[in-house]
């Protein structure tokens, strides 16, 4: 992505990275979802693609598990091993997990990853029991680490920082596009720290945390994976309006025709009036996307979001640089980084 600063090298190895990080967590996750009821332990299943319905086998992964991998990239930034860091990857996937199945239901989303969400496949209480049942799960994993009481906290500020911007995310769509109540660009920003980047700082630091790092340290990487979520999130919209299909599984133009108050968005609402309140009215009509995506691109909207994108993955960069870290570690995150955020942008 020639968008993004030539420090976040391209490499194939990411998908190893990812790979190698899910299978020293796989056991220890497969064991905690196994202490679960058993129904309440076939929903979470099927939540991370383990299951069908019913409870027969599938072939799945539960995703790319980036936040796993930042946990434990995090223990070893830190110099321990990385099996060190498998409670608090444990601890944040089933966190993940928790938050995607009460997410599905806020936003009525009937599919994800290609099959019917929990809430559809199973109904919407059993699936508000199962996130339920993975949060408390969670807490109860780390609970029991070393340094489990400063991780339980570590942890409750983070979910406390997710609530505030999944909060913030929904009142967004009940504000006008245009006027004093609009969405400001600096507001979205704080949203998506809050709502995404909270959780992969959190990742990251509980992991160092778990490796004996000093608390510089797990500061330093909780700064930095706030600021990759935030940058995470920014591409991701971008993608939500121009990304190809093929690559990003989302159809072309997806968030315009839904009305998302995306990044691109509200920086090109922040231009002249007259620009801004004709992007206004094809917003609120929802029915004309390229036209849209055209003007949103011609007033600078897509090349405001790219370099708000950048400016958070410098400051990622700061903050992996500004602490002792161990350098293999360090290169796996670049090398994580440039997978997330050098995308079809």
């Amino acid at each position: 992505m020639t968008a993004l600063p030539s420090m976040l090298r391209a490499s194939a190895d990411a998908p190893q990275v990812l790979v190698r990080c899910r299978e020293l967590t796989r056991p220890a996750l497969a064991e905690a979802v196994g202490r679960l009821h058993p129904w309440v332990g076939e929903m979470a299943a099927y939540s991370f693609g383990w299951c069908e319905v019913g409870g027969a086998p599938a072939v799945g992964s539960g995703g790319k598990g980036v936040r796993q991998a930042l946990a434990l990239l995090g223990a070893t930034a830190a110099g321990a091993p990385g099996a060190a860091g498998v409670p608090a990857a444990v601890a944040v996937e089933l966190v993940h997990a928790f938050s995607l199945l009460h997410d599905d239901i806020m936003d009525g989303d009937p599919d994800r990853r290609g099959r019917p969400t929990v809430w559809k496949a199973y109904g919407t209480g059993p699936a508000v029991l199962a996130g339920d049942a993975l949060f408390a799960l969670a807490v109860e994993t780390l609970a029991a680490a070393p340094a489990g009481s400063q991780a339980v906290r570590v942890l409750s500020v983070a979910l406390s920082d997710l609530v505030r911007g999944q909060a913030d995310d929904l009142l967004f769509a009940t504000r006008p596009w245009t006027g004093p109540e609009r969405v400001r660009p600096r507001e979205y920003r704080a949203m998506a720290e809050h709502k995404t980047g909270a959780l992969l700082g959190c990742s990251a630091a509980l992991g160092a945390l778990l490796g004996g790092a000093e608390p510089a340290v797990v500061a330093a990487l909780d700064l930095a994976g706030r600021h990759l979520g935030v940058a995470f999130q920014i591409v991701d919209d971008v993608l939500g309006i121009w990304g190809d299909p093929s690559v990003t599984g989302k159809p072309v133009h997806g968030d315009l025709r839904e009305r998302k108050k995306t990044y691109p968005v509200l920086a090109a609402l922040d231009s002249p009036a007259s620009e801004a309140r004709r992007l206004a009215a094809l917003l609120d009509c929802g029915d004309a996307p390229e036209e849209a995506a055209a003007l949103i691109e011609a007033v600078g909207g897509r090349s405001a979001a790219l370099a708000e994108a950048r400016r958070h993955v410098d400051a990622v960069e700061t903050a992996l640089a500004g602490v002792p870290l161990e350098g293999r570690a360090v290169e796996e995150l670049r090398t994580l980084l440039d997978y997330l955020l050098r995308r079809d942008v």
